[in-house]
């Protein structure tokens, strides 16, 4: 019990920092913690919405989290802190699970270098620091697969796994439909239909200690209450835009811009495994050549496989749709590195091709993350950052390390080594160095502008184009995403009170407007930055009605 503490401790260690310091991100994040806040402020839990849009893309879980999360931390007024420490305890807390299921597996050096590796992953450290529902998913994904992995390896072993093992995959399955919908029961059913193809035992009594069908009943009663009610809520527009317009859509073409062809999984890998995507690999391929003889690697390539063949398939595609998936290699990581050398066989040329692409794309990873580091607070601010210079070096350590080219070292303090200088790598990025190059973060200085500059204490700001998510966060659940004439309509409705936020390339419409009402219009200082999510340069003023 000591060593899951341990570990879960050391997952929150490396994800805290950045959390407080990093403003909420568009446009995903900043969607979400809106919609819990604007739960909070409504004392309705079973509608989503932001503002006054029904947003009905995912399920209520993440929201029913993060609103336990800000009822603990100030309520309404939490930062966005309180809202992303789930994700922050979640992925802490896959780190702990994964070495329950790869101590089970593989034993227990095994199960400690998969739950290192998982540490200090780029994907879970970018994503545990993100208030969104894939660090959650995360979990319970890790959950249902290792129930389901002590199931199906007891009986190939010739024993029954303990009923507690088919009632927490049920359990673990039902949560998870509350969070994202069908992603890990998907993975789940591809899991199992590649053991029943390619398992030589050919024994399939594993499926009845499963016990489906009251298994099936319990996951309905922990998904369907909330089902039910949002149903008879929405009239059935939840359906229409989780299943039709949300599901149906990604499979059907590329939604949001996020449309790419096959084998971009195989592109991004590198990035979010980075910096352990090589040894991942070279478990995974020895893992493949021993797969019919080994049922616990079966069980692993059965993990991956099938959902990254799928999600390649599908259009809508993002690096994080894969992230369930990935506990499996990092289990065969850790496999690997804890076989004795006599124990390996000589690789193949198909392996050696995949092992040199795999490093390669460490190294560029590596050398992007640097760029990223030095050259971002240069390019957009306009000034170097003292803190670029540890992430860098802190970065070619942890290549290195996770390359592990050249080095006598044993595979847990090598793997430590790896782990410790990525994530410290991670914290300095999202803590010293992003948060403080104000030009990337437009939302913060129009709130921070508005707050300073507003007359009245209800004040309510009308945002012209820049209709960014996180600007509604950080200002007020009454902010309006408008156009030009709206907002000089705003304007008019109360003189006194009321501003604007208007690009330049939008102020001649808008005061046109104005004076079109006999009203005249006054902008404060420009506030200028980079769009990210648009990628282009933005420039706001504020802008308040003044006397003729």
């Amino acid at each position: 019990m000591l060593r899951y503490v341990m570990l879960f401790l050391l997952g929150l260690a490396v994800l805290v920092p950045g959390i407080t310091q990093l403003p909420p991100m568009d446009r995903d994040e900043a969607r979400y913690i809106q919609a819990t806040k604007q739960m909070v402020e409504s004392g309705d839990y079973v509608d989503i919405r932001f503002q006054d849009v029904p947003r009905y893309k995912k399920p209520i879980g993440i929201y029913w989290l993060q609103s336990i999360s800000i009822a603990l931390s100030g309520g309404e007024d939490a930062s966005v802190a309180a809202y992303r420490i789930i994700s922050v305890i979640a992925v802490a807390a896959s780190v702990a699970v994964i070495y329950w299921v790869g101590q089970s597996m593989f034993g227990p050096v095994a199960g400690l270098l998969a739950a290192l590796m998982l540490a200090g992953l780029f994907g879970a450290g970018f994503e545990g620091r993100l208030a969104k529902t894939d660090s959650v998913l995360l979990l319970v994904s890790i959950l249902a697969q290792g129930f389901l992995a002590r199931i199906y390896l007891a009986a190939r072993e010739g024993n029954r796994a303990p009923a507690s093992m088919a009632w927490g995959f049920w359990i673990a399955q039902g949560v998870a439909i509350l969070i994202k919908g069908s992603i890990t029961p998907l993975l789940s059913i591809v899991t199992i239909l590649f053991l029943l193809v390619f398992d030589r035992d050919r024994s399939r009594k594993w499926l009845a200690d499963l016990r489906p069908l009251r298994g099936i009943i319990l996951t309905v009663l922990i998904a369907s209450p909330w089902l039910v009610l949002i149903t008879m809520k929405s009239g059935g527009a939840f359906w229409a835009e989780a299943v039709g317009r949300d599901m149906l859509g990604k499979v059907a073409g590329g939604q949001e811009s996020h449309g790419a062809p096959p084998g971009y999984y195989i592109l991004t890998y590198s990035l979010y495994m980075w910096p352990f995507g090589q040894v991942a690999i070279v478990g995974g391929t020895y893992a493949i050549r021993r797969m019919f003889t080994d049922p616990r690697l079966l069980f692993c390539v059965a993990w991956y496989i099938p959902l990254w063949l799928i999600f390649e398939l599908v259009p809508t595609k993002l690096p994080h749709y894969l992230l369930p998936a990935y506990p499996a290699v990092v289990l065969l990581g850790g496999w690997f590195l804890s076989l004795a050398a006599a124990d390996v066989e000589k690789p193949l040329w198909w392996q050696r091709l995949l092992h040199g692409l795999t490093g390669f794309g460490v190294i560029f990873v590596t050398l992007g993350f640097a760029v990223i580091a030095v050259v971002v607070p240069i390019y957009i601010a306009g000034n170097f950052s003292f803190w670029s210079i540890p992430v860098v070096l802190l970065l070619l350590a942890a290549c290195w390390f996770g390359l592990g080219y050249g080095l006598e070292l044993s595979p847990i303090r090598r793997v430590l080594v790896a782990m410790l200088t990525a994530t410290t790598a991670y914290g300095l990025m999202f803590s010293a160095i992003l948060p403080n190059i104000d030009q990337i973060w437009v939302s913060r200085q129009i709130a921070d502008r508005f707050e300073d500059e507003k007359a009245c204490e209800d004040s309510v700001l009308a945002a012209v184009t820049f209709h960014e998510p996180s600007l509604v966060f950080l200002t007020s659940t009454k902010t309006r995403l408008t156009g030009p004439g709206s907002a000089a309509d705003h304007l008019l409705s109360d003189p006194e009170c009321a501003m604007a936020a208007v690009p330049d390339e939008d102020a001649p419409a808008f005061l046109t407007a104005l004076s079109a009402n006999g009203a005249r219009a006054e902008g404060g200082e420009l506030i200028s930055g980079f769009n990210y999510s648009k990628g282009k340069q933005v420039s706001v003023r504020l802008y308040r009605i003044v006397g003729n």
